[in-house]
């Protein structure tokens, strides 16, 4: 199949008719007409019967259908690059971090960073690692923040600061002489927990922690960020095991305490690859390292 074949293909699955496919890519119903009939002669194989006055996909397109969704898929990244190569890298500082660095870190680290680049402009987004990677390889960010260890040729990584998981609970869940120490895990065993998705590389690492304690902690509640888990404890659901930054962001609603055995957080900063950081870029690393080390206790 030809690349037109392929767009004709997926306009048809998407609308349904041939008609709307042509005027999905700005053809005529003609021209659309044409390129699926050569389509089906060079496939020796019908792609689509019409049934109720629609075009239904045969059995044979239907085992096509996933391959073909995964090309068209890689051409629209494609697009997406060339167009973000397309308009240059002078304009704006583009950041890319997860949610929890976005709330507990980067507004310092940001104000400080304005200092000298008051004029600069910033665009900042949050997505979990998997869309940060995904960004900086499309050219959509130019930097990265994630507390989860990131390995890809195309990628440069740095470590940037260092804590340890923290657990923290509503104001006033320990007596006052207790805040400054370590809580061990078996303290954990039996208590209410909120869970962390264990899609996160420090979520999974906990839940294998968590379930060697006897009784397990009691998990009724399952959260896919930090700042979720800190605000549920802030309204007195329970306990969380959280990164240090995010406790810290919780103030006097929560109280914590460092998990003892220690477990290691580290920030790291992720840029392309074989590209010089501007003056903006190392600048602003430099705010977040330093606010990172206060927050981190690194």
């Amino acid at each position: 199949m030809r690349l037109r074949h392929i767009e004709l293909f997926q306009a048809i699955l998407q609308t349904g008719s041939l008609t709307a496919a042509a005027q999905l890519l700005h053809i005529s119903q003609p021209a659309a007409s044409k390129i699926l009939k050569h389509a089906e002669q060079q496939l020796g194989f019908a792609l689509f019967s019409r049934v109720r006055g629609k075009l239904q996909p045969t059995a044979e397109a239907r085992i096509l259908q996933q391959e073909t969704e995964r090309l068209a898929a890689d051409l629209q990244n494609l697009r997406r690059l060339a167009d973000n190569l397309g308009r240059g890298e002078e304009r704006a500082l583009r950041l890319i971090c997860t949610p929890a660095l976005a709330q507990a870190l980067l507004p310092e680290a940001l104000r400080r960073w304005r200092g000298r680049f008051a004029n600069t402009p910033c665009q900042m987004a949050t997505q979990h690692t998997a869309e940060i990677v995904e960004a900086l390889l499309l050219r959509e960010a130019d930097l990265g923040l994630t507390l989860q260890a990131v390995e890809h040729p195309g990628l440069s990584s740095q470590l940037l600061a260092q804590g340890q998981m923290t657990v923290i609970a509503p104001a006033g869940w320990w007596p006052a002489d207790r805040l400054s120490q370590p809580l061990r895990l078996p303290e954990l065993a039996g208590a209410p927990l909120i869970g962390l998705d264990t899609r996160d590389a420090l979520g999974g690492l906990l839940r294998g922690h968590l379930e060697e304690l006897d009784p397990p902690p009691r998990i009724d509640t399952w959260v896919q960020t930090y700042q979720l888990a800190c605000s549920l404890v802030a309204a007195g659901q329970g306990l969380a095991l959280v990164d240090p930054l995010t406790a810290a962001a919780g103030g006097s609603t929560v109280e914590q305490r460092p998990l003892e055995p220690s477990i290691p957080v580290r920030l790291y900063a992720l840029t392309r690859a074989q590209e010089a950081p501007s003056t903006a870029q190392l600048a602003l690393l430099e705010q977040v390292r330093e606010q990172a080390g206060q927050l981190m206790g690194d």
